[in-house]
C-alpha cells in the first residue's frame, strides 16, 4: 500500500501532461519569463518573485500552484515553438536544456536568455544561488530568511541521523522522460548525498549520475528500501505496479512493503526545502528503526 510523506511525498493532483492546456493569463505583464529549470523555478516561488514566470517546463512541479502555469515541455526535449508562443522577453535556463539545435534557434532568435552562477552542488553554493537570485529579483532580505530556516533544517537533520544505528541500503529509481526509459540513480547524484546525509547508503555505485534499470543492477543492489520518482510512480499506478519492473518483486524491500514514491524535484537538485525535505526522508528510509541513545 502506498504510504504518503507530507510535502515530500505529496501525490500532485495535477497529471504533468494536462499543464500544456493551461492557459497564459499573464499578457499584460511587461516582463514575460519563461523559466526552464525546476530549481530555479523552486527558489523564484519561495522568494515571491513569480510574478512575472508565464511558463516553465513541465518538470517544474514545486510548489503546487506552479501547475496552474502553462509548460513549454521537457527540459531536455525542447521545441522551439511551445516557448516562442509564450512571447518571452526573457529565458532563465541552467544549461541543462536542449536539444542542442533548439537551443541555437533560440539563440538565434536574440530572445534574451540568462543563467545564474554555477555553484557546487552543495549547502554552501545553494546559499549562494539563492542569494544571487534574490539579488536579482530585489528580493534580497527574504533571500537571507531562506538561507537561515535552509541551513538550521539542514542541522537538525544531520543531528537526527546520528541517532540510527542502522543504514539502510535504499535503491533510487527515477523514470527519464526524455528517453522514456527506467533509470538509477547512483552515489554520484544529488539524490546520493541526501541518502547519505539522511543516514542510509545509496545502494548503487557509479562514475556517472544516472545508468540505465536493468533486473542485475536491482538484484546486485539489494536494497532494504525502494524509492521511486514521481513520474515513474505513477505510469505504474501503485506499489504492487513498481513490482512488475524487472527484479523488483524479489527484492527485501518490495517483499517488506518499503517500496516509496517521491518526489522527482525533492531528490535531484538541493533548494530551500532541502532540510526540511530530508528530516521527512529520514523517517521514511529509517521507518520502524529504534533510535539509540547517544
Amino acid at each position: 500500500m502506498q504510504k504518503s510523506i507530507l510535502l515530500l511525498f505529496a501525490i500532485s493532483s495535477l497529471s504533468s501532461c494536462g499543464r500544456f492546456g493551461n492557459e497564459d493569463k499573464k499578457e499584460d505583464h511587461k516582463e514575460r519569463i519563461v523559466c526552464i529549470s525546476k530549481q530555479y523555478s523552486e527558489i523564484i516561488y519561495a522568494l515571491g518573485a513569480e510574478e512575472d514566470i508565464v511558463a516553465v517546463d513541465v518538470s517544474s512541479t514545486y510548489p503546487p500552484e506552479i501547475k496552474n502555469l502553462p509548460t513549454i515541455g521537457y527540459h531536455r526535449a525542447l521545441a522551439a515553438e511551445p516557448i516562442l508562443s509564450m512571447k518571452p522577453t526573457l529565458i532563465l535556463e541552467d544549461n541543462n536544456i536542449g536539444p542542442e539545435h533548439v537551443v541555437t534557434q533560440l539563440k538565434d532568435l536574440k530572445i534574451p536568455m540568462k543563467q545564474f552562477g554555477h555553484y557546487e552542488s552543495t549547502i554552501a553554493g545553494t546559499d549562494s544561488l539563492i542569494r544571487e537570485m534574490g539579488s536579482y529579483f530585489h528580493k534580497e532580505e527574504k533571500a537571507e530568511e531562506l538561507i537561515k530556516k535552509l541551513n538550521e533544517d539542514m542541522n537538525y537533520a544531520k543531528q537526527q541521523a546520528l541517532w540510527y544505528e542502522k543504514k539502510p541500503k535504499v535503491l533510487v529509481i527515477h523514470f527519464g522522460q526524455a528517453n522514456n526509459i527506467y533509470l538509477v540513480m547512483t552515489k554520484n547524484n544529488t539524490a546520493g548525498k541526501l541518502i547519505d546525509w539522511a543516514g542510509g547508503e545509496m545502494a548503487v555505485d557509479g562514475e556517472r549520475g544516472m545508468i540505465q534499470f536493468s533486473p542485475e543492477v536491482v538484484a546486485q543492489s539489494d536494497p532494504d528500501v525502494i524509492l521511486l520518482t514521481d513520474f515513474g510512480y505513477d505510469k505504474l499506478g501503485s506499489t504492487e505496479g513498481v513490482g512488475t519492473l524487472p527484479g523488483v518483486s524479489s527484492t527485501r524491500a518490495f517483499k517488506e512493503g518499503k517500496v516509496y514514491r517521491v518526489e522527482e524535484h525533492d531528490m535531484v537538485y538541493l533548494g530551500p526545502r532541502t532540510g526540511k525535505n530530508l528530516i521527512e526522508l529520514q523517517k521514511l528510509i529509517h521507518e520502524g528503526e529504534e533510535k539509540q541513545q547517544l
